[in-house]
């Protein structure tokens, strides 16, 4: 919540764009040097001015509004106002303004990340995916160690609940497993140890099992086209050559088709 000393924004300011100066540019010129010099006469009209007033947001209470010479500068986030100490009539300057503008980035990052896992779980991968178009690389990375230094991203730990559902659930061969992994975004190394931990004891048992049950819908039709639609559904399903033929010769009792 928004203390009280805050007054409240009414709607009308709260999106009213400032008359005298572009905020992204001013955010541009303050956080990326080489468009500073292209914004030095934006820049000019805010740096060491001061904050006329800084006011909660009327609809998002996580937010406040701050503005100059009583016109809306920019909205960050409220744990900001604390952290940067803001206050009505205090100096800006290019340092201060670009630390701020960085951690406001940050935060709503590192939400956007939380949301994200808050829906399922993701690879370290796969959350830089989702946040590259909106935030730098070097935002992007400082959430990754939040969410690394909390427990919430461990690309080992994801690999291993994958593999565990598509063995114990969905019966998939390692070859399936193999691109289910990558197309969760793990890495070549976590895919290796992850899937050197399979049994290949229960990956036959997953073979057997999906082969018997394809059977009984087709063991009516010719003992050669069996043998192709199973090989071709067990290949579907991620397993091996020697496995499927393994699993093949012991359900039709021969092993003179080659598969």
């Amino acid at each position: 919540m928004i203390p009280a000393a805050f007054p409240r924004a009414s709607s009308s300011t709260a999106t009213s764009p400032c008359s005298f100066l572009n905020c992204s540019a001013i955010a541009d010129a303050c956080c990326f040097p080489n468009a500073l010099s292209r914004k030095n006469s934006i820049a000019s009209d805010v740096l060491n001015t001061g904050y006329t007033k800084i006011e909660a947001q009327k609809k998002n209470t996580d937010r406040v509004n701050i503005y100059i010479n009583d016109e809306f500068f920019m909205s960050v986030f409220t744990e900001l106002v604390y952290t940067f100490n803001l206050k009505k009539g205090m100096e800006i300057n290019k340092e201060n303004l670009k630390t701020l503008l960085d951690d406001d980035m940050y935060i709503k990052a590192k939400n956007k990340a939380l949301n994200i896992l808050s829906k399922a779980d993701q690879s370290e991968k796969k959350i830089k995916e989702k946040l590259s178009s909106e935030f730098e690389e070097h935002t992007i990375e400082k959430v990754l160690d939040f969410l690394r230094n909390n427990k919430f991203i461990d690309d080992k730990l994801l690999a291993q609940k994958i593999v565990n559902t598509n063995i114990n659930l969905n019966k998939c061969g390692k070859n399936k497993i193999k691109q289910n992994l990558y197309n969760k975004g793990i890495d070549s190394e976590d895919i290796s140890h992850a899937i050197s931990n399979i049994d290949s004891n229960v990956e036959f048992e997953n073979a057997m099992y999906l082969a018997k049950k394809r059977y009984e819908r087709i063991k009516n039709e010719d003992k050669i086209k069996i043998y192709q639609k199973l090989s071709q559904h067990l290949a579907y399903k991620g397993f091996g050559y020697d496995t499927i033929k393994s699993v093949l010769n012991k359900i039709l009792n021969f092993d003179e088709y080659e598969y």
